[in-house]
């Protein structure tokens, strides 16, 4: 273990979408700061992204604090590899420190200050901040129900994280579980691959890709949807509803729905709840989960309706759009509640099951009962310890590209304000 004596203003965790955000607000103050990042910066977007993948907001909403263009298309849709290419580009225009391949494993206060142990290289340092920023997310482990250790050995399964192209599966049919935005991105990219597809789904909402003549996300900022805080929101469900279903993939992205995977080939069915050697079983909901994605639909383009009209907007008519018709009496969807790996040839499984968070290597008492921080707007009950990307931290963008963006800015601004608060005591003390 070698110390590091020098004590910087602050350190980050993180050197994603928030934490290389929060470097830039805290050079532009000044503030000596360092960020550590586990992989290369934005090492999610490179390692854990199948090769077909592209992000789902439109270039123009992907953008750092300080270069709004990455010179793409800003309608257009860019690729993971393509988003990471963008922030190396970043981190060398304004010349941040960001120490790659810096995993931290501890966070400790100690004299008014914090130390932060990282291992990098095989080797433990202790770094001392006066204030650390976790911009590290809630993405951070890999999960798969336990169930998935009874299944047979003969069945190849893989995380969604290291899926990359069909070409790269064994013969025989997949099963992909999960029917959040990863689940159906998958199960969109392996039809037409020859294989039989089964989509095990899940209750998530849709949103269509387009609606009177704009994207959707472009409504739903003017609308101010993505600025209701928790405190706004009468129904519990709404804080824990999943993404909507949505995709960037195409020339000109479009709407995918369970029907549209339906009419490519995918077999639809209901929630995987449990598995032996032999077979895979599956809750009878698939229908009720076709229904919930195109009610969700429906109210969001009501939604956009009253608001062109009490905004007096000018709009073009409601397109036809085929992928986000409802089915009314979801026939897309099959009552499957069983597979034989056996006989139905089941050789791979893709888990698109998520991810959980682990926030242990801060030893300090700021956990909640859910594991996750306990916070006021991304500030902790901890002088000088906040965080970005939680759930509803501020808002309901929170944990989008822009709202991270938006929420670093606050972030950095508090450091500002306590830093400039212990130099005013420091000086009084003197």
């Amino acid at each position: 273990m070698e110390n590091v004596s020098l004590l910087r203003d602050a350190i980050i965790v993180g050197a994603g979408h928030a934490g290389l955000s929060a470097s830039y607000y805290l050079k532009q103050h000044g503030l000596d700061h360092i960020v550590f990042e586990r992989g290369k910066a934005g090492e999610s977007w490179r390692s854990q992204r199948w090769d077909s993948f592209k992000l789902n907001t439109p270039n123009k909403l992907n953008t750092l604090p300080g270069m709004d263009s990455n010179g793409a298309d800003p309608e257009a849709f860019c690729s993971a590899n393509e988003l990471a290419a963008y922030y190396n580009n970043y981190i060398t225009t304004f010349q941040l420190q960001v120490e790659e391949n810096a995993t931290v494993t501890s966070i400790e206060r100690n004299n008014g200050h914090f130390i932060v142990t990282v291992s990098q290289n095989n080797f433990l340092r202790q770094y001392l901040g006066k204030q650390v920023i976790i911009a590290s997310g809630i993405a951070n482990e890999r999960h798969v129900p336990l169930f998935a250790s009874m299944i047979s050995k003969d069945i190849k399964q893989l995380h969604v994280a290291d899926y990359r192209n069909a070409n790269e599966l064994v013969d025989g049919a997949v099963l992909v579980v999960g029917g959040a935005q990863s689940g159906i991105q998958v199960a969109e990219d392996l039809a037409g691959s020859g294989r039989k597809i089964y989509l095990s789904t899940s209750m998530v909402a849709r949103a269509p890709r387009r609606y009177r003549g704009r994207d959707i996300h472009d409504w739903l900022i003017d609308m101010k949807f993505f600025d209701a805080t928790k405190e706004q929101i009468s129904d519990p469900a709404m804080l824990k509803m999943k993404p909507p279903h949505l995709t960037g993939v195409g020339d000109h992205p479009r709407t995918i729905s369970l029907q549209s995977l339906a009419k490519k080939g995918v077999t639809l069915i209901g929630k995987m709840e449990n598995a032996n050697d032999k077979d895979l079983f599956f809750q009878a909901n698939a229908a009720m989960h076709v229904k919930f994605a195109d009610g969700f639909s429906a109210k969001l383009k009501e939604m956009i309706d009253e608001f062109i009209v009490k905004s007096q907007r000018q709009a073009s008519a409601a397109e036809t759009d085929v992928d986000d018709l409802p089915d009314t009496n979801a026939d897309c969807a099959t009552a499957i509640t069983s597979l034989n790996s056996v006989q139905d040839n089941i050789r791979t499984i893709i888990w698109t099951t998520g991810f959980h968070f682990n926030f242990k290597y801060i030893k300090m008492p700021i956990l909640g009962n859910d594991g996750l921080p306990k916070h006021n707007d991304g500030i902790s009950n901890i002088d000088g310890l906040y965080f970005i990307g939680l759930p509803w931290m501020r808002s309901r963008k929170s944990v989008t590209l822009f709202g991270l963006k938006e929420d670093a800015a606050f972030i950095a601004g508090e450091v500002v304000k306590y830093a400039d608060t212990t130099k005013e005591t420091y000086a009084e003390s003197k």
